[in-house]
C-alpha cells in the first residue's frame, strides 16, 4: 500500500510539470529567408560593409580633386617715402591636364623698382607645362586616382566578404536553433509518451496485471527522457541567445526573439542542391571575393610599379606660353608661336646614379611578385577547402540516407516489442531498450541534418556566394 501511494504521488507530481512544448501558446514561424533578409538589411556589421565601400568612394573624390582647376590671386605693392617701389596685380587659372597643366593668367604691374623680367601695366598669357620623359606614361596624381578607383573595386570586394562572413554565422545560428529546438520537441513528446505509458503501467500494477519492477522501469524511462529535455531546453535558450545577435531594427537598436517564434524545422529536411565541383571551381576562380580583393590588390601593385619606373627617367619639362599686351592672352595667337610675343623654356634634371629610383622600382617589382605568390597561394587553398567541404557533403548525404534506413528498421523492432509486451510475451525493459534506440538514431538524424546544411552554407561561403 505504501509503494503504491508513493507512486501516485509521484505520477501526480510528473504530470503537474508541463513541457513548455505543451503549453497552450500560439507559435508563431520565422521562416528563414525572413531572418537572412533581416541580417543584411539592419545588422551593423551589413552597414559596417557598406560604410567600408562609401569611403573607397570618398577617396576617388580626393584624387579627382588634384584634376580641380585652380584659382591663384596674387596682389603685392610697396610704398616708402612716398616713392612707389613696386605694384603687382597677378590671376591665373591652372587647369590639371591628363598630361601637363594648361595656365592662363592676367598681370597687372607697375611701380619705379618693378622687376625686369616682368611686363609694365597690362599684359596675359595662355600656355602650357608638358613633361617629356618623366611624368608622360603616368605621374603621382594620375596613378593615385587610378589606385583610388581600383581601391573601390577592392573595397566592394572586401563588403562582400564582410557579408559573406556575417551570413555564414547567420545560417549557422538558425540552423543550430532549428536543431535543437526540433530535439526539445521531440524529447517533449518522448516525455508525454513515457508518462503516459507510466499511467498506464501503474495502473496495470493496482489492478495487479504488472509487477512492481515494471512501474519502476517506466518511472525512470521516463526520468531519463526529462533530462534530455532539460539538456535540450538549455540548449535551446543558449541557440536563442545566439539568434538575437543578429537581430536589429532599422533605428539599429537590438532585437529580441519572442518567446513564440520558432523556426522552420522543415528545413533540415531540405535535399542539398547537387552541383558540379569543376564549375563551382571556375566559378569561385572568377567571382570569389577573397580572391578577387587580392586581384585588384596586384592590379593597384602594378599602377605602383608603372610610377615607380618613372623614376628612372630624366626630369624633362617644357613650358610655352603666348603673350598680350592686354587682357586677351589669344589675341595673338595667330602669329608663329616662336617669332614674338612668347615665353618659353625646357628644364632637364637628371640624376647622375639613379639609386633612389633604381631602388623604389625594385621594391615595387618585389612587391607585385610576392603578392602575386600569395594569390596564387590563396587560391589553391581556396580550391582545396570547396573540395573538403562538397566531399563533406556528400558524406553526410549517405550518412544521412543509412540513419533514415536504421529509423525504419528500429522502429519496426520497436513496433513489433509493443506488441510482444502487451500480449505478455516481453519485458518493458526491452520495450524501453527499443524506443531509446529510436531516440538514439532520430538524435543522429537531426545531428547530421545540421551538419550536412552547415557544409552546405560554408561550401558557399568557401566559394563566396553566400551573398549572391
Amino acid at each position: 500500500m505504501i509503494m503504491k501511494r508513493n507512486l501516485i504521488i509521484i505520477s501526480l507530481f510528473f504530470f503537474c510539470v508541463t513541457p513548455l512544448f505543451a503549453q497552450q501558446i500560439t507559435y508563431t514561424i520565422l521562416p528563414l529567408q525572413d531572418f537572412i533578409a533581416k541580417v543584411k538589411q539592419h545588422h551593423p556589421l551589413a552597414k559596417i560593409a557598406t560604410i567600408t565601400e562609401e569611403k573607397a568612394v570618398a577617396n576617388i573624390q580626393i584624387a579627382k580633386g588634384s584634376f580641380d582647376p585652380v584659382f591663384d590671386v596674387e596682389s603685392k605693392s610697396k610704398t616708402l617715402d612716398g616713392k612707389n617701389y613696386y605694384r603687382y596685380n597677378n590671376g591665373e587659372i591652372k587647369i590639371p591636364l591628363p598630361i601637363g597643366d594648361f595656365k592662363t593668367g592676367i598681370e597687372n604691374n607697375g611701380g619705379q623698382l618693378l622687376n625686369s623680367e616682368v611686363s609694365k601695366g597690362k599684359s596675359s598669357y595662355a600656355g602650357f607645362e608638358l613633361p617629356l620623359a618623366k611624368g608622360l606614361i603616368i605621374d603621382k596624381r594620375r596613378a593615385t586616382l587610378q589606385q583610388a578607383k581600383i581601391a573601390l573595386n577592392e573595397n566592394k570586394q572586401q563588403r562582400n566578404m564582410m557579408m559573406n562572413d556575417l551570413l555564414l554565422d547567420a545560417y549557422t545560428s538558425y540552423n543550430q536553433w532549428a536543431g535543437v529546438f526540433k530535439l526539445y520537441r521531440i524529447f517533449s513528446e518522448y516525455v508525454a509518451i513515457s508518462a503516459a505509458r507510466f499511467r498506464l503501467v501503474n495502473i496495470g500494477f493496482t489492478n495487479g496485471d504488472k509487477a512492481a519492477m515494471d512501474t519502476t522501469e517506466a518511472f525512470i524511462q521516463m526520468q531519463n527522457f526529462m533530462l534530455l529535455q532539460n539538456d535540450a531546453f538549455i540548449e535551446l535558450n543558449t541557440a536563442t541567445y545566439q539568434m538575437n545577435n543578429f537581430l536589429w531594427d532599422q533605428t539599429e537598436t537590438a532585437q529580441q526573439l519572442a518567446d513564440n517564434i520558432v523556426p522552420d524545422t522543415l528545413i533540415l529536411n531540405e535535399t542539398t542542391q547537387q552541383i558540379i565541383l569543376q564549375n563551382f571551381l571556375n566559378e569561385s576562380n572568377t567571382t570569389n571575393p577573397f580572391l578577387l580583393q587580392y586581384k585588384y590588390k596586384l592590379e593597384g601593385l602594378e599602377v605602383e610599379r608603372k610610377l615607380k619606373f618613372q623614376q628612372l627617367l630624366p626630369e624633362v619639362n617644357v613650358k610655352g606660353n603666348l603673350l598680350s599686351k592686354d587682357f586677351n592672352p589669344l589675341k595673338n595667337a595667330s602669329i608663329p608661336l616662336l617669332e614674338n610675343n612668347n615665353r618659353w623654356g625646357i628644364g632637364i634634371k637628371i640624376p647622375l646614379l639613379f639609386r633612389q629610383g633604381r631602388g623604389e622600382y625594385k621594391i615595387a617589382k618585389l612587391k607585385l611578385a610576392e603578392n602575386t605568390l600569395y594569390f596564387k597561394q590563396k587560391i589553391i587553398e581556396t580550391d582545396n577547402k570547396i573540395k573538403d567541404y562538397f566531399k563533406r557533403i556528400s558524406i553526410l548525404q549517405i550518412q544521412i540516407t543509412t540513419a533514415n534506413s536504421a529509423l525504419l528498421n528500429y522502429n519496426a523492432l520497436l513496433k513489433n516489442e509493443l506488441l510482444r509486451f502487451n500480449n505478455g510475451e516481453s519485458s518493458l525493459f526491452l520495450v524501453n531498450s527499443r524506443d531509446n534506440k529510436v531516440l538514439e538514431i532520430k538524435q543522429k538524424i537531426i545531428e547530421l541534418q545540421v551538419k550536412l546544411l552547415k557544409a552546405t552554407y560554408t561550401l558557399n561561403w568557401a566559394g563566396g556566394a553566400l551573398n549572391r
